[in-house]
């Protein structure tokens, strides 16, 4: 499932490239028709993700809002082909000739498999496939959402006395409470590991035993890193002094991670076999030696 920095590259990426034009919206696979005709022809005024949630809002004061969940993605296509967000386009591959309509609109090569939903304007195409959750909402239905959201690390209304208030009450473990998204929302299986390792915390720590200052580190190294994967589009939460090779930052490589994805292998920084197990139907990842 893609974790919040992906939304809000997303939100930046529809901004740039929708923002300010007239959008057509149709859903190919059929499943979003009535919601794609309450948005089609209207120009795209403000893009915003919240945690996990994108929202596209438009001229009519109507909001388009897509959590894409464990196996949705957005395509992009435009005359340097088409591809994901944040990934390379394929080595050789040709730009394209793009015809346009009348009215200056793509036209956009047939859909391939379910798309849920595309939204064309004068520049290129956007596919949605496979999101949790595509729908056309009111404002007021906007921030009923995001009110029962924590606080994203991401935003500049960010609170983190909010996330403390619950965390500092509970007997929940800190692992699970940092990927509850009514604690904080846009944290990950990746940055939950990644960030209790850096801080070097034990995940199955009670939250009312953390302590406030190291929720205030963990707080601060957090929002470091989703700023870094916004800025990288790659989540990379190893410090330089832990990488063979620090200078080939940030291309993806084996040693971007700590803990994730390494049961057994070897510590980056005390060699202690990285131990995992499941916990509310996600693994966790943590180092015995250095999170004690």
């Amino acid at each position: 499932m893609p974790e919040g920095h992906t939304l809000h590259r997303l939100a930046t990426h529809f901004d740039k490239t929708f923002g300010g034009g007239a959008v057509r919206a149709t859903s190919p696979q059929g499943r979003f028709s009535d919601g794609a005709a309450r948005i089609d022809g209207r120009v795209l005024v403000e893009s915003e993700a919240h945690g996990k949630h994108l929202f596209l809002g438009f001229d009519s004061g109507e909001w388009l809002r897509v959590h894409l969940g464990l196996y949705g993605a957005w395509t992009f296509g435009d005359v340097d082909g088409e591809r994901h967000l944040g990934a390379p386009r394929a080595p050789g591959a040709e730009r394209l000739e793009l015809e346009r309509d009348p009215d200056g609109f793509v036209v956009a090569p047939t859909p391939v498999g379910a798309v849920r939903a595309r939204l064309i304007n004068t520049g290129g195409w956007a596919d949605l496939r496979g999101p949790s959750a595509c729908e056309v909402i009111t404002t007021d239905d906007k921030h009923a959402v995001q009110n029962r959201l924590g606080p994203d690390p991401l935003r500049s209304d960010a609170d983190p006395d909010r996330a403390w208030r619950v965390i500092s009450r509970s007997r929940t473990t800190i692992a699970a409470l940092l990927m509850r998204q009514d604690v904080i929302a846009g944290v990950g299986n990746i940055y939950r590991a990644e960030s209790l390792f850096r801080a070097g915390i034990d995940p199955l720590t009670p939250g009312r035993e953390l302590g406030r200052e190291r929720w205030e580190i963990l707080w601060e190294d957090l929002s470091g890193l989703l700023r870094d994967g916004v800025r990288d589009g790659y989540i990379i939460t190893t410090r330089p002094e832990d990488r063979p090779d620090p200078d080939a930052h940030p291309v993806p490589r084996p040693d971007t991670l700590y803990v994730c994805y390494r049961t057994g292998d070897p510590c980056r920084v005390c060699s202690s076999p990285i131990a995992s197990s499941e916990l509310a139907g996600r693994t966790l990842y943590w180092c015995p030696g250095c999170q004690p």
